[in-house]
């Protein structure tokens, strides 16, 4: 059981860093037709991610492949279940890196407009989904004893699935607005800070309508109440909530994205930490649920796979972190002169 318990936070943890990562790619893919306004803007907006984006993705195919891996039922009844969810993000994701790569190939304002709404729709549309799944899992979802989903697409789209949805929205383009008010300078980095601010404060009503709504509409406070010290994880997630703020004003950029990306791993594992041990709750009966215990593989495949963990992810970390490094001076009009520059 405990290597199913330790499975169960690595799933959620991989996730959180998909989320942390990549969430600021969404962000910036969001707020491109509102904070560009010219199509230098809008190079900068994409150059300041250019280096990354991809490489953020890794821990989407990460975390899918430990799902598979690790949790097998869970990955064939999620994909059974979201399918359509699912593919749309799938398919948002696969035009925004062909939108990425086919902007600038050709030097038409026509051209180039056309791959701006690509990049928009396959931006806003994951961090949307992301959350309407997300959320509809904490809820738990119509599955009966055979795993099989008794709903729609639009089962999906309820009340606390769309909150959840906004919920990651914010948190993205907060995030995205950040990251660009780190990577830029003038009149862009003056509107990204001011978008922070103000998109903050919707972030803030959103993330206690969550709160309060997970009460009534989930079992997540189950596990904090059985124990209360988990309430701390809850703390500091406000905490580094209203730390976003308080840098933001400080005018000390890297601070708040640094607060915003632990607010997101932290909203994620509110989730997770509320959810244990179920994975895939069903709200038909708790009996049909896929927990980390019913729906794991075996204890030789865990372990094989936690010796692989323990080496390759410390190895992605560490290349990220060159990458990030290497990458971390601001963007300027002078970098859209090299040949490799979005």
């Amino acid at each position: 059981m405990a290597l199913q318990t330790i499975w169960f936070f690595l799933w959620g943890l991989l996730w959180a860093l998909f989320f942390m990562t990549d969430g600021f790619d969404f962000g910036i893919g969001t707020l491109l037709p509102f904070l560009g306004k010219n199509d230098d803007d809008k190079r900068i907006m994409l150059n300041s991610m250019g280096p990354l984006w991809d490489g953020n993705e890794v821990w989407l195919i990460t975390a899918g492949g430990v799902t598979f891996a690790a949790f097998p039922l869970v990955y064939s009844v999620m994909f059974s279940s979201l399918y359509s969810a699912l593919m749309l993000i799938l398919f948002a994701l696969i035009l925004r890196g062909v939108a990425l790569e086919f902007r600038s190939k050709v030097d038409n304002p026509g051209w180039r407009q056309i791959w701006d709404v690509c990049i928009f729709v396959g931006s806003f549309a994951p961090a949307l989904l992301f959350g309407v799944a997300f959320a509809n899992i904490f809820q738990g979802l119509p599955i009966d004893e055979n795993g099989l989903y008794h709903g729609t697409l639009f089962t999906l789209l309820n009340g606390y699935g769309l909150l959840g949805g906004l919920l990651f929205l914010l948190l993205f383009l907060v995030h995205g607005s950040l990251w660009l008010s780190i990577k830029t300078e003038g009149d862009l980095h003056e509107r990204a800070a001011w978008t922070a601010n103000k998109i903050w404060w919707a972030l803030l009503v959103t993330a206690v309508a969550f709160l309060i709504a997970s009460k009534f509409k989930t079992n997540l406070y189950d596990n904090y109440i059985a124990n209360p010290a988990l309430f701390f994880f809850i703390a500091l997630n406000v905490l580094a909530l209203l730390g976003i703020k308080l840098y933001l004003v400080r005018k000390a950029f890297f601070k708040a994205w640094f607060a915003s990306s632990l607010t997101i791993v932290l909203c994620t594992f509110f989730g997770v930490i509320g959810l244990f041990p179920s994975l895939f709750p069903s709200n038909i009966s708790p009996e049909y649920s896929l927990t980390a215990y019913n729906a794991s593989s075996s204890p030789l495949t865990l372990k094989i796979m936690l010796i692989v963990v323990i080496i390759f992810v410390p190895v992605i970390i560490a290349y990220q972190a060159w990458a990030y490094n290497m990458f971390k001076g601001k963007v300027t009009k002078k970098d859209l002169e090299y040949e490799e520059a979005y």
